[in-house]
């Protein structure tokens, strides 16, 4: 005779990948706070130079001026 199926087998607390699923959940989460907090330590100190960094102009006052009409 075969044993009755266990009730407590398919509970949601006892399947490991689910509690591996939080734990990569939970660690990309302290990743994400942690990356802010150490960007926001950092202090963001302009470039001294005067031609473009990868193609963006350095300051807004390096364009030239408008045409006047």
């Amino acid at each position: 005779m075969p044993a009755p199926p266990n009730k407590t087998a398919g509970r949601w607390y006892r399947q490991p990948i689910l509690w591996f699923g939080i734990a990569v959940f939970v660690a990309s989460i302290a990743g994400c706070v942690w990356i802010i907090v150490a960007s926001a330590r950092s202090a963001d100190i302009p470039l001294p130079t005067s031609h473009t960094v990868f193609g963006v102009p350095a300051s807004a006052h390096s364009s030239a001026p408008a045409a006047k009409p």
